[in-house]
């Protein structure tokens, strides 16, 4: 399926980046990362233009994350008891709350780029546990122009190369993945009760 809908690009181009992005975020599986490197590409080429390709992209994640939060909201716990039923989905959303529940707003933030896989089942869990409207789309938006950015940016720069983009966008997003872990846990260890505890334990 991830090369017809890339074959698509050149004649379907705006439309399909941001149809795919709003579907991936609705946890269907269409190759959103991939086409957005490709786009990126066919920026660098001069067939699409650089801006409205990232505009496409950003578009269709936020229509996805605000159809993902606003069901979450309007059908609540219920709905989210019967997507548990299937197993799958079950750990999903499992990791999606004990995120929420560690880092806030921040995961909604870290789950449009950096744990994509999260990102929709994030959505669900924020319009059913009663967060604001108004504080999930401020910070949704700026994931999703964060993660547009990356993956058009990365295409753009890599001139259509996808398979060097993709690579060198993971290993990005490895670093800073790492980074980001070794940060939490400084944050812990220096600011917690139990993190100075373990600091002193570890010295005596």
């Amino acid at each position: 399926m991830t090369e017809w809908i890339l074959a698509l690009v050149p004649q379907y181009g705006l439309w399909l980046l941001a149809v795919t992005t709003f579907l991936s975020c609705l946890a269907l599986p269409f190759p959103a990362s991939i086409l957005m490197l490709t786009a990126g590409g066919f920026a660098a080429a001069g067939d699409l233009v650089l801006w409205q390709a990232l505009l496409a992209a950003a578009a269709g994640g936020i229509a996805g994350d605000q159809l993902g939060y606003w069901s979450g909201r309007g059908f609540g716990a219920a709905f989210l008891g019967r997507l548990r039923k299937d197993p799958a989905r079950d750990r999903l959303l499992a990791k999606a709350d004990a995120f929420m529940d560690r880092r806030g707003l921040v995961a909604i933030f870290l789950s449009r780029w950096l744990a994509s896989p999260l990102g929709p089942w994030v959505n669900l869990v924020a319009g059913s546990s009663g967060y604001t409207w108004v504080r999930f789309t401020l910070v949704a938006v700026a994931g999703e122009v964060v993660w547009a950015s990356l993956y058009v940016g990365t295409g753009y720069g890599f001139a259509g190369n996808v398979e060097a983009a993709s690579a060198a966008l993971g290993s990005a997003l490895g670093m800073i993945g790492g980074a980001a872990a070794v940060l939490v846990l400084g944050y812990w260890l220096f600011t917690s009760p139990h993190g100075k505890a373990a600091l002193q334990s570890s010295g005596d």
